[in-house]
């Protein structure tokens, strides 16, 4: 079985809610888990990390738990094959919000999970005239979206990533492309995922990004709200293209680094 950690937030609950469901469709077992502070930053995982609180909801295979746990609990309780964190979205376009923090996250999961990969998760930009952009300095989704790709990018060289998960890329591609498919959104509230395509893309984009399978050809079908045949095939498309974009950017990114 595939044990994978997300040192997540409200992105972290998006992208793993149907990623055990995604898994399983490509008849592979995992476990995966997210831990949840709402807007959590890489600041305050930083934090947590030094204070050891109880103060992240346990998350398992896409569904919230009562239990709270540490980081370093977390960490602990299992040998995890597969772990990724992520800024919290209205500092994912700032680069100075990113260290000393994400070095030290680092350090810290290599030394508690030394037999673990690290993945970077690139996050997302919002809609037009969503008042999350109020949080940044940005006022448009376009030049964010070149921010995030920039500073994640950074992250990934800085922290020596094993892995990078273009989830920002993704839902910016379909986002770009809602006319020319005919969805209603991709987005619920401006920047969080719609419960349906959205949630279903991330899933596709974590999973291929992790396993290095093909997504083209997913089966999942049990979401929390409708979605269509063809809007889940919309999905798998634009999943695959991102993924065949990055796949060649890491491994060179890695053989540089030998």
């Amino acid at each position: 079985m595939l044990k994978i950690l997300c040192i997540g937030n409200s992105f972290g609950s998006d992208c793993t809610r149907y990623l055990w469901g995604v898994a399983r469709a490509d008849k592979k077992e995992i476990k995966v888990v997210n831990l949840y502070i709402g807007g959590c930053s890489l600041y305050r995982h930083y934090r947590n990390m030094l204070s050891e609180e109880p103060a992240y909801a346990y998350e398992i295979n896409g569904f919230r738990t009562d239990w709270m746990v540490s980081l370093k609990h977390a960490l602990l309780m299992e040998e995890w094959d597969v772990i990724f964190t992520q800024q919290n979205s209205p500092g994912s376009g700032e680069p100075e919000t990113y260290q000393p923090y994400a070095n030290e996250l680092a350090a810290y999961i290599r030394r508690l999970n030394p037999g673990a990969k690290l993945f970077v998760h690139q996050t997302w930009t919002f809609e037009y005239e969503t008042p999350r952009f109020k949080l940044t300095s940005f006022t448009e989704p376009e030049p964010h979206f070149e921010a995030i790709v920039k500073d994640y990018w950074q992250m990934f060289d800085d922290v020596k990533a094993d892995g990078f998960i273009p989830d920002g890329e993704a839902m910016f591609t379909l986002w770009q492309r809602k006319a020319e498919y005919g969805l209603e959104k991709v987005h619920r509230d401006g920047f969080h995922a719609d419960y349906g395509i959205g949630r279903y893309l991330l899933a596709l984009t974590v999973w291929g990004a992790i396993s290095g399978r093909d997504v083209r050809n997913n089966t999942f079908n049990d979401f929390d709200v409708e979605v269509t045949p063809e809007q889940a095939e919309y999905c798998r498309i634009v999943a695959s293209e991102v993924l065949a974009k990055y796949r060649p950017l890491v491994a060179e990114k890695l053989a540089a680094r030998k």
